[in-house]
């Protein structure tokens, strides 16, 4: 082997509730970050950033893959000896797993930094360490808080390799330019390990929006940065050669890249050179009023929408400063879209100030009718670290749950200032079952068949894959992936390690159970799928949702609680655009 440096990029997982952790057979949504890091390392490398130094760079995501520190930690050895570990994009729910990691490597005397949200967050919001934190630097962890273009880790290279990593790499207050930067790249190894084979890619970073529950503005910052068309088709062409053609987009929100309609015009002109590109993106609920966007955008491949409605009455909205949803426009927005065969996903948030039980489950009634969407991805109002609302929360003394793990978006980790806690988790597990009876899941069916969508099987899969994660593994859909994998050694310090004669055993029945509970749910919903394609009259099939006749009073605004400064707010608003 010789002596060559080793560098693991690793991207943690998080411990589920049963102490294991989460990690699957095949998972669902790539990490963006692990691929964009393996891509500036690859090219710090190629630039002589380490000199004469050979090295090895290994990718390892932990929700499909294992990552055992002892066996890291003898292959660095063998290879004589110089290794560094990067803790790639980790976020406050991963955190405890990654110190659990990382604990194992310092004791084998490895350099050891961790980067991502979590970091980046406390940092660039806060006026010290936490007590998390603080931790992490007295076992000589390093942080690195920012982004990693501009040649940014050639500096954390070359640390790593004299055995002398800094306490703190603070490129917060400076973001860097990335149009022409490294591209990310997922070798086809670990892609394989994601359903469907999807990797996945940014083209723009930053957001000019100022929601109080966001990460992203206090970490990427609110100045937009883009990369180039050249750089997409580079990007798409490199993955091709590997055989991957699907992607998720991770910009925050494509609709707000001032560069959406040159990068759409070279995918369809890609697409045309015989690239079968099929893309998820992530818009606003504004998106629909740029012209050709739409069209566009399903051209280039989109066939999988993810849109953050957040919710649907006014006043919450305001009070999040998601000031740019526009709940009167809801209906026609998705309409726009639903004239092309796409899968649309909401993210819907829970537990705002002036959320009740009773009010929670009348909205939920009101988008099922009102609103032709396919899934909604269902959030309690977490204070994330990184966030305007964790600043406030921290520096007013009002108590968080102290463990990050559950800070993952479908646990609870504050109080209500009206729910009792037994009131806001009981809220969110009806509105998840609500959304998710079988009723409305064949309604659904039934305005794709109306509206002439050809997504069948993806209506299908998806339904399944939303209602079950939730109700059978406990975890979101986007954390969620085929066949859990429990490694009987791997737990979360406090919970036991449980014998083999009743480990193994009680993990296959599990996992046997768990595959019949979701095959007789595939099933019900086939049935429903069939029933919805060879009914005559599906063509005419109508409902509120799916209409576009115009109603003198939207029951989007009578409907659900607003204040009567969010009718004078609209008012204000149509008068503008009337004007102009």
């Amino acid at each position: 082997m010789g002596n060559r440096f080793q560098i693991y990029l690793i991207k943690p997982t998080r411990y589920h509730d049963d102490g294991y952790p989460l990690s699957w057979w095949r998972s669902i949504v790539p990490s963006n970050s692990l691929a964009c890091l393996a891509g500036i390392v690859d090219d710090a490398i190629e630039r002589g950033a380490l000199g004469d130094i050979e090295a090895d760079v290994y990718t390892i995501d932990e929700i499909h893959s294992r990552v055992d520190p002892k066996k890291i930690a003898k292959a660095i050895e063998k290879a004589g000896g110089r290794g560094f570990i990067g803790m790639v994009g980790v976020q406050s729910n991963q955190f405890p797993r990654c110190m659990h990691m990382a604990r194992e490597f310092r004791a084998a005397g490895l350099p050891v930094s961790i980067g991502g949200f979590h970091v980046s967050g406390c940092l660039s919001m806060l006026k010290e360490m936490t007590p998390e934190l603080v931790e992490a630097q007295e076992l000589g962890i390093s942080f690195f808080a920012g982004e990693a273009e501009d040649g940014r880790i050639d500096e954390v290279l070359r640390d790593a390799y004299a055995g002398e990593l800094k306490p703190v790499y603070d490129w917060l207050k400076d973001t860097p330019n990335i149009a022409g930067a490294p591209i990310p790249f997922l070798p086809a190894e670990q892609v394989q390990n994601n359903t469907n084979r999807f990797s996945s890619f940014d083209l723009g970073r930053g957001c000019p929006f100022e929601c109080s529950f966001c990460t992203i503005i206090n970490v990427q910052g609110r100045k937009s940065r883009f990369r180039t068309a050249d750089d997409l088709e580079k990007i798409i062409r490199v993955n091709a050669a590997a055989g991957i053609t699907r992607f998720v987009l991770t910009d925050d929100n494509f609709a707000r890249n001032k560069n959406w309609e040159v990068f759409a015009d070279r995918l369809i002109e890609l697409r045309g050179q015989g690239f079968p590109v099929k893309l998820v993106i992530q818009v606003d609920t504004l998106a629909h009023r740029i012209p050709n966007f739409i069209d566009k955008c399903v051209k280039m491949g989109v066939d999988e929408l993810f849109v953050g409605l957040e919710n649907v009455n006014a006043d919450n909205l305001e009070a999040a400063k998601k000031r740019q949803n526009r709940v009167e426009e809801y209906r026609e927005m998705f309409l726009m879209w639903k004239k092309h065969p796409v899968f649309i996903i909401c993210g819907y948030i829970i537990g705002f100030p002036n959320d009740s039980y009773e009010s929670i489950q009348r909205d939920i009634g009101i988008l099922k009718e009102e609103l032709p969407i396919d899934a909604i991805y269902l959030n309690y109002l977490t204070p994330l670290p990184g966030s305007e609302d964790h600043k406030r929360q921290h520096e007013a003394g009002e108590w968080m749950d102290p463990d990050l793990n559950k800070y993952d978006l479908n646990h609870r980790v504050t109080h209500h200032p009206k729910m009792s806690d037994e009131e806001w988790e009981r809220a969110y597990v009806d509105a998840h079952r609500a959304f998710y009876s079988f009723d409305h899941m064949e309604r659904v069916m039934k305005r794709m068949v109306a509206l002439g969508s050809n997504k069948k099987k993806m209506t299908l899969n998806r339904l399944v894959a939303y209602r079950e994660a939730v109700r059978i593994g406990g975890v979101a859909k986007f954390e969620s992936g085929y066949f859990r994998m429990r490694r009987r050694t791997q737990r979360r310090p406090g919970f036991p390690i449980e014998n083999p004669l009743v480990f193994y055993p009680k993990y296959a029945l599990l996992n046997v159970w768990n595959l019949w509970r979701v095959t007789l749910t595939w099933l019900k919903l086939k049935r429903f799928m069939r029933r919805a394609l060879s009914d005559p009259n599906g063509l005419a099939y109508s409902d509120a949702a799916i209409t576009e006749e115009t109603r003198k009073v939207d029951v989007l605004l009578t409907g659900t609680r607003h204040s009567e400064q969010a009718d004078v707010r609209r008012e204000h608003r149509e008068a503008r655009e009337a004007a102009a």
